[in-house]
């Protein structure tokens, strides 16, 4: 087994996870292969092994960097709102932007691949304590606020969480056609959809 200083180790994984998340953004899991992975970050095929047990436990950190990116992502927009209807209408907004462009994303929230991986690796005894620590529904964040307030129309921190998630599937429609008019935008209608949602969520409409 090769040696590594601790500085290397840690470039090692550092390379193998970025390698992970461009080509299973570009290829998907299954057709992203170990040596696709190793000749991208300029290693031999036996030291990643030395990092990672397989590659859905690469699959499953790549996917956990990405939510850690969407949760810091919302957290900066929603800042930019003065009140908590348009901080909902940034959480929407940036999470629908962030599933169309991403499809890492899109394998997380819409597909539950996070979930999968992790009723996989909890049957490797290595890798539990790991998933335990580190996993969690894919829930969008600031629930538990919102259903404090006497404004808004739900006070179930869990089932705000998951309806939001559930309203993340929309941008399927994306390349759907709309409508007879073909001046109407996917764009204008997810505006639309966003502002229907926002006024039904709270009750001072």
């Amino acid at each position: 087994m090769s040696r590594f200083s601790d500085h290397e180790k840690e470039q090692i994984r550092s390379q193998l996870i970025e390698a992970g998340r461009e080509l299973f953004a570009q290829f998907g899991f299954d057709r992203t292969r170990i040596s696709d992975l190793t000749a991208k970050a300029d290693i031999g095929t036996s030291t990643f092994y030395q990092f990672f047990d397989s590659k859905e436990e690469l699959y499953f950190r790549v996917l956990l960097c990405e939510r850690e990116d969407l949760e810091k992502k919302i957290a900066e927009t929603v800042a930019e709102g003065e009140t908590p209807r348009e901080e909902v209408q940034l959480v929407l907004k940036t999470t629908f932007d962030e599933v169309q462009s991403n499809p890492l994303i899109s394998a997380l929230i819409v597909e539950g691949e996070l979930r999968e991986l992790q009723d996989r690796l909890e049957e490797s005894e290595a890798e539990e304590a790991f998933v335990k620590k580190q996993s969690s529904n894919v829930n969008l964040t600031f629930s538990e606020r919102w259903a404090e307030l006497d404004s808004f129309r739900y006070d179930d921190p869990d089932l705000i969480g998951q309806m939001f998630t559930s309203l993340v599937f929309t941008v399927r429609s994306q390349n759907a056609p709309v409508g007879s008019s073909e001046e109407i935008s996917y764009n204008q209608v997810e505006d639309a959809l966003i502002e229907t949602i926002v006024d039904g969520l709270f009750t001072d409409s």
